[in-house]
């Protein structure tokens, strides 16, 4: 596995862990992903509920949340760190504001299309921009708008496939259908981004995510053109992943018919491992609540059975009986609790065998 480039960035690894919210990937994961040549990804979304602080309100807690996160990562490690931030986080522009002053190296960004990412660049900033996408039609239009309204291209595209864990950026009807998976969209988002690498001359690396597991799915992936990939369902069964043992153990003990689709309060299909928390929800049995965070702008409180951000915090917490876990088609794969380097290891040596399988 080479090295790539992000906006100048060189990666040894081409790995970026996905950012996983609420609490899954902070900044004990990104470290160790980080410190074994990827790219650790702290996700944005709900710190304001894991970094608790009662004179601040839930999206001010936020933001001091993501500073902690950040500048605890950087601490620990001199690899590199990356944010996610979901265009639908009502404090968005907060959010993006406060990784880019402190200076994070990557935010990443989907949940809807991030046409202002630019914007909040300032003439010092150092931070790289990366959508993410799930169409050829999608990476195109950033591409377009991005460049007439701030001069900027992607520093690289992560393209998620309908196989990834959480929120998905499919109809339901697609999720399943074979025009729509990960191997048919990155030939389409690469052949589309080709033609703003040569007309502007810049080089925008496309990264592939969604139900990647092994080395050897690392390197078929990367046959159709994906020069780096994005796991997130892997790192979750690692000492290092920053979710409770019962988070863990929700991966470990779930068989592949576990991995279930279900709709989620903010208006997307989701992927998560079923319990009987989902159960209570597909019978009708969780009742409307009062919002009390206001923390995804697509959520309509009127019409949903639960709150999604307590939800996932309560599983960060292990509470399962209020909460479930989002998970990729892969997470069954999991049987133990093992740790980052190990898996940088293995996906090493998988590849390796792949490569020389191909060449035989």
């Amino acid at each position: 596995m080479r090295e790539f480039k992000i906006g100048g960035l060189t990666i040894p690894i081409p790995v970026i862990q996905g950012g996983m919210g609420v609490g899954i990937s902070m900044s004990r994961l990104a470290v160790a992903v980080a410190n074994q040549g990827g790219v650790g990804v702290i996700s944005a979304a709900g710190l304001g509920l894991v970094h608790r602080n009662t004179a601040l309100d839930f999206l001010e807690a936020n933001i001091e949340g993501l500073k902690k996160e950040i500048r605890l990562a950087r601490e620990k490690t001199k690899g590199v760190i990356g944010v996610n931030i979901m265009v639908a986080m009502s404090n968005f522009a907060d959010l993006v504001s406060t990784a880019i002053s402190e200076k994070v190296d990557i935010i990443f960004s989907g949940a809807g299309l991030p046409f202002q990412l630019p914007a909040f660049l300032q003439p010092d900033s150092i931070t790289k921009l990366v959508p993410i996408v799930s169409s050829g039609r999608a990476a195109k239009l950033i591409c377009e708008k991005w460049m007439a309204q701030h001069d900027y291209l992607p520093d690289a595209i992560v393209v998620e496939g309908p196989k990834a864990g959480g929120h998905l950026g499919f109809k339901k009807e697609h999720i399943e259908d074979a025009q729509h998976s990960l191997e048919e969209l990155i030939p389409e988002v690469v052949k589309e981004v080709s033609y703003f690498e040569e007309k502007y001359h810049k080089e925008i690396p496309v990264i592939a995510a969604g139900g990647i597991y092994s080395g050897t799915d690392i390197f078929n992936i990367m046959q159709r053109g994906a020069k780096a990939v994005q796991m997130g369902t892997r790192f979750v069964t690692t000492e290092e992943c920053d979710a409770s043992t019962g988070f863990k153990q929700a991966y470990i003990g779930a068989s592949e018919s576990d991995i279930q689709i279900i709709q989620s309060p903010v208006g997307m299909p989701g992927r998560a491992v079923s319990n009987p928390f989902i159960d209570k929800v597909r019978a009708g049995l969780k009742r409307p609540i009062k919002c009390p965070f206001h923390c995804i702008k697509t959520c309509d409180v009127s019409s949903s059975p639960y709150c999604i951000i307590s939800a996932l915090f309560n599983a960060y917490k292990g509470n399962m009986k209020s909460g479930y876990a989002f998970a990729g088609t892969n997470a069954f794969l999991a049987t133990k609790i093992t740790t980052v380097k190990e898996i940088f290891n293995e996906l090493a040596t998988d590849f390796q065998a792949a490569l020389k399988k191909a060449g035989e």
